[in-house]
């Protein structure tokens, strides 16, 4: 394969041996109408299925495909992230591998792109899923995370998007976080817009997400949250609320001093336990913030680790 890439499509592969055949064909014939020197990056996160085997036959037949074996299941965010991390192109588009998302879309997603974006995220307007299961859920949790987070999407589940390479690089992917990836996108500065895209019924198989992935989300967002507003100044939120915690430590001691001083006979029991209570707090609090200061300072300073493992790749 060239370096000369000036596309990669990366595409998340967990039990889809159905799927696969056709959905090459589709990214192919897209890609080869629309575009010349391009790479397809297929990564089988683990799958129990035959599509590894699948993916060593497709492998044959087509030169600008590489297909990226990883030794078990880790996850979508794993698999996304081996795709970017493997991937030649200066402009990367990623999309699901269940033939929901449409090929076809890929060169609407760059054209914006080359208008001056970072990131341009597909908004699937038409949704063609379970109306209670999937639909409303994911409609709430996209007016949530517009809300904490400040960038205003309508479907971040959508995972349909094209980024430059050089927004990905600064980005680094944990825990289940290819949800926020417009986020992280955000706190790099990045410039992000939005596209209405196609959406299709799924043909093979049955969904991988449940009603369950709800928690998970939320327990994101806290994250995602945390990294927008004090990801590089963490000492503001526990400092703050170490410095409010000693001040109430302060007011409940002076409280008992005064009443000490004039002797009231008035029962302390109470006001002693939480002045001592907040004073700990506050202490452990502006310690937590301290602490948080270093980590942040080893986390951009040191080098990053994968949080995937490759068994093999597959070349055409």
């Amino acid at each position: 394969m060239s370096k000369n890439i000036d596309l990669s499509v990366v595409v998340p592969i967990y039990n889809e041996e159905e799927s696969l055949p056709l959905l090459v064909q589709e990214i192919m014939k897209a890609m080869i109408t629309n575009f010349k020197n391009f790479e397809v990056v297929l990564v089988n996160d683990g799958s129990t299925d035959k599509s590894e085997e699948v993916l060593e036959k497709i492998s044959n037949n087509y030169p600008e495909l590489k297909c990226i074996i990883l030794r078990k299941n880790y996850g979508q965010t794993a698999a996304m992230a081996a795709g970017f991390d493997n991937s030649l192109g200066d402009i990367i588009v990623s999309l699901d591998g269940d033939l929901q998302n449409d090929p076809a879309d890929i060169p609407i997603l760059v054209n914006k792109l080359c208008e001056g974006y970072d990131l341009v995220s597909g908004w699937r307007f038409d949704r063609k899923d379970a109306r209670i299961k999937r639909k409303l859920p994911s409609k709430i949790a996209n007016k949530l995370i517009g809300y904490v987070t400040g960038v205003k999407l309508h479907d971040y589940g959508c995972s349909l998007k094209a980024y430059r390479k050089e927004v990905l690089y600064d980005m680094r992917l944990y825990g289940e976080l290819h949800r926020f990836l417009p986020v992280l996108a955000n706190i790099e500065g990045a410039r992000i817009t939005e596209v209405k895209v196609n959406h299709r019924h799924r043909k093979f198989g049955e969904s991988k997400y449940g009603i369950d992935r709800t928690f998970r989300v939320m327990m994101d967002l806290l994250t995602v949250w945390f990294m927008n507003r004090f990801l590089t100044r963490p000492m503001y939120i526990f400092g703050f609320g170490g410095i409010l915690a000693i001040l109430g430590s302060f007011l409940a001691s002076s409280y008992l001093l005064i009443n000490k001083y004039l002797d009231t006979q008035q029962d302390i029991g109470l006001f002693l336990t939480f002045a001592l209570i907040l004073g700990i707090a506050g202490v452990q609090l502006f310690c937590i913030g301290l602490l948080g200061e270093l980590l942040i300072r080893t986390y951009h300073e040191s080098q990053g680790r994968p949080i995937y493992r490759i068994r093999k790749t597959l070349r055409g």
